[in-house]
């Protein structure tokens, strides 16, 4: 579920900026494909305030991603940019767009799966297999619960035999 585009059509003209960085761990994402970007606005006298929210509290590339936002949106002409990371509610996998996931198969690292836990009860949730990005195998195994990246974890394919990454349902 991606996050909502900003109405106001000068917050969308932000908002279209900001959407074009890329997160420095995985480039072929965009911020907006990876559901970080929460939202834009701007003030009457023209500057830009953009809420980011990092897939973990300590997240080593939200300091990128601010610098990039500021950069970005300094460079297409907003004089004043301030950037502001979100902690509530926490980040999902749910915020990633469907296009983004498919970016990420295609970049060799097998998109979230499922939905995030229901976290006031409800359904027991199941381990399900991982499908490779690479030959589409769901045979399997976690190597390691962390990955390249706190927010990944590393898989071996048995088929094919190529490790990849799979970014954890949050």
């Amino acid at each position: 579920m991606a996050r909502p585009v900003p109405s106001d059509p000068a917050a969308r003209a932000a908002w279209d900026v900001a959407a074009t960085v890329t997160d420095p761990e995985v480039p072929v994402l965009t911020i907006e494909d990876l559901g970080v970007l929460r939202s834009v606005a701007v003030d009457d006298d023209g500057a830009v305030r953009v809420e980011l929210t990092p897939t973990y509290s300590g997240c080593p590339a939200m300091d990128a991603m601010r610098d990039d936002v500021v950069l970005a949106l300094t460079h297409a002409g907003y004089d004043h940019v301030d950037v502001k990371m979100v902690l509530a509610p926490a980040w999902t996998t749910d915020w990633m767009s469907e296009s983004g996931k498919d970016k990420l198969r295609k970049y060799g690292i097998q998109a979230p799966s499922g939905h995030a836990p229901v976290r006031d009860g409800g359904p027991i949730r199941l381990t399900m297999a991982v499908k490779c990005p690479r030959c589409d195998s769901l045979n399997t195994r976690e190597l390691a619960r962390f990955g390249s990246t706190s927010c990944k974890a590393l898989y071996e394919c048995l088929d094919c035999l190529e490790p990849f990454d799979y970014f954890k349902v949050l």
